[in-house]
């Protein structure tokens, strides 16, 4: 193939109006991939607010990485049904937690869930 009678060597040519105007080097599918997950998964952390901070030291509340990862999916799970403030609870403790900003807001331990009303959320996750 050609354009304005150049031939096309590599398929990571950029063509602009004029013709082509740079080649780019070959990626492996490997590198993209790597590439790829590492964009996405930088999308999916989650942040803990100040107040949420303070209120998971003071209630002595220690997250491993896999209780991370089951949060970062419950939010994902809220977010693909349209939730804008879900309670999360995983593990004995609940999360309120803000789901297009992927920040939790407030966590409350299992001896403070008892008579506890939570407001503002329009869903919840259980994982």
């Amino acid at each position: 193939m050609n354009i304005n009678n150049r031939p096309i060597t590599s398929i990571h040519q950029v063509v602009s109006g004029k013709g082509l105007t740079q080649e780019r080097p070959v990626q492996s599918n490997n590198e993209f991939a790597s590439i790829l997950s590492q964009k996405l998964s930088e999308g999916r952390d989650i942040k803990i607010s100040k107040h949420a901070a303070a209120r998971l030291e003071a209630r002595n509340i220690n997250l491993t990485n896999e209780q991370v990862q089951r949060l970062k999916n419950a939010v994902d799970k809220a977010y693909s049904k349209g939730i804008k403030d879900t309670l999360i609870v995983m593990d004995e403790v609940a999360f309120v937690v803000n789901v297009n900003a992927r920040t939790v807001i407030t966590a409350v331990n299992q001896g403070e869930l008892k008579e506890n009303v939570f407001t503002n959320i329009d869903g919840a996750v259980f994982t």
